[in-house]
């Protein structure tokens, strides 16, 4: 999604990653501070791909939801971003606790 967003103007982009931090700000601040480092990781490789990012957006964002469908089947649940659009901000800071917690940092 963010490369979509980075295709159409890298401003909408920005805009979308101060959002989303504030967001994240608003649960935890550790996980805002963690989640802005994974925000710039995605970032980089866009600002490197110059005319080639919608297409390789569209490639990944099927591919990761391929992928995401398949395991919420062998998972036996239904995806919750279903109920509620702010579960797809949740997830990734789902996983970046898991992070955190083996690396022993308080969140």
């Amino acid at each position: 999604m963010l490369a979509a967003f980075w295709a159409w103007t890298p401003l909408a982009a920005y805009a979308i990653i101060a959002l989303a931090v504030a967001f994240y700000a608003w649960l935890s601040l550790p996980i805002a501070v963690g989640m802005l480092v994974v925000a710039a990781l995605m970032v980089w490789p866009l600002a490197q791909l110059s005319g080639h990012v919608l297409t390789i957006a569209i490639v990944v964002f099927v591919i990761a939801w391929i992928g995401q469908f398949i395991g919420h089947r062998i998972e036996g649940k239904k995806p919750s971003f279903f109920e509620d659009i702010k579960f797809l901000l949740i997830g990734p800071a789902w996983l970046l606790g898991f992070v955190y917690k083996r690396f022993g940092i308080p969140y």
